[in-house]
């Protein structure tokens, strides 16, 4: 211990509490007098010593009924106490071991005996707190961890709920905090891919409800799956027109090239759809546009619904390039051509003039990515 053990010595004799307390504090212990049961009770319930040196024979409270009272107590149940009495041993220590006593000393006592009990229990009570501490500690630890698992649980909730409406990537970089709020207006240079059905419309027109539901929700499943495969950030759903955007809210390597690579997979994707559809009478095929350049990105909306948006020139293109894709084609923006032309093989497709643009636009098709 880094203090003086503190030890109580109960006994209403004068001259035994004198003799008891000399001869601990010579030994370097913290001696505290009590000279009847009450006053005993009293001074543990003020500060708890380390170890009881109680007499049995006492007026009032007698040494068991003490003992008794401080093995009831929560804060004292394993407090080291140790009986006195010149009253015949055996059968003392019966009563005394049934009161809840730990050791015994007969009167007179003899000295060696007495310093040899006192450090025995002592280790026992130092053992016995570093025990507590602990406890204390580690249920201190457990109730963090608990606090931690259930902050955590709350973000994969929020997480979880922000996924149906955002990009995982978006939803996460939200939910972290880790960053710049993303949903704050800023300007990034991303690459656009706009694509919708050829042939939806009449579809539309002919069809019923319930079957323009089933192929939207085949069509909507398929497009999804790839463009969280690729780590794209879908802007919009619009009936058949899908807008996804590279690059933002997380940066990633090559965004040219992975629209590219998602658009050729797109392509795949919807054949095989397609082929199902034309044996249900449906005529659908799909066609994609994309476009490089810089764009306003952040929330667009109003309070209590809000989308994650990008505005510029580079969506507009990207969304006429997609207009003038005939189904099963992916045309592509000079700035994407420049970015593709060493992994993929490009097709030219001529100069298009597209709506709100000044100028025509040397167009490419984009056919395979290179072996």
């Amino acid at each position: 211990m880094t203090r003086p053990a503190r030890i109580l010595v109960v006994d209403d004799t004068p001259a035994n509490v004198k003799l008891l307390v000399d001869l601990l504090a010579a030994k370097g212990y913290a001696p505290i007098a009590a000279s009847s049961g009450e006053e005993a009770l009293a001074r543990i319930a003020e500060q708890p010593p380390d170890l009881v040196l109680l007499d049995i024979m006492m007026p009032g409270l007698s040494g068991y009924e003490v003992c008794r009272r401080i093995r009831a107590t929560e804060a004292t149940a394993l407090l080291p106490v140790v009986l006195c009495t010149s009253l015949d041993p055996k059968q003392e220590r019966i009563h005394g071991i049934e009161a809840g006593a730990d050791d015994f000393l007969p009167k007179p006592i003899n000295q060696p005996e007495l310093f040899a009990r006192v450090k025995s229990l002592l280790r026992i009570k130092a053992l016995q707190d570093e025990v507590k501490e602990q406890a204390a500690q580690l249920a201190e630890w457990n109730g963090k961890l608990e606090d931690r698992v259930r902050a955590q649980l709350a973000q994969m909730e929020r997480l979880s709920r922000l996924k149906n409406f955002f990009s995982p990537a978006l939803a996460e970089a939200i939910v972290s905090g880790g960053a710049d709020d993303p949903l704050k207006s800023h300007r990034r240079e991303i690459t656009v891919v706009f694509l919708d059905l050829r042939g939806f419309t009449a579809f539309t027109e002919t069809a019923d409800p319930e079957e323009v539901m089933q192929v939207l929700r085949e069509y909507h499943a398929a497009m999804g799956a790839l463009i969280l495969a690729h780590e794209g950030t879908l802007e919009r759903f619009t009936g058949d027109g899908i807008m996804v955007f590279f690059n933002d809210p997380v940066p990633v390597p090559d965004p040219a090239a992975r629209a590219a690579r998602m658009a050729l997979q797109m392509q795949q994707r919807t054949a095989d759809l397609a082929a199902g559809w034309r044996k249900r009478g449906y005529e659908l095929q799909l066609g994609i546009g994309i476009a490089t350049g810089f764009a306003t990105i952040g929330a667009i909306g109003f309070e209590g619904r809000i989308d994650y948006g990008a505005i510029g020139n580079v969506t507009n293109l990207a969304a006429r390039l997609c207009g003038q894709a005939p189904g099963g084609e992916i045309l592509a923006s000079p700035r994407v051509a420049a970015a593709l032309e060493e992994g993929f093989v490009l097709d030219p497709a001529g100069e298009l003039a597209l709506k709100g643009l000044a100028r025509p636009v040397k167009v490419v098709r984009v056919a395979r990515e290179r072996a």
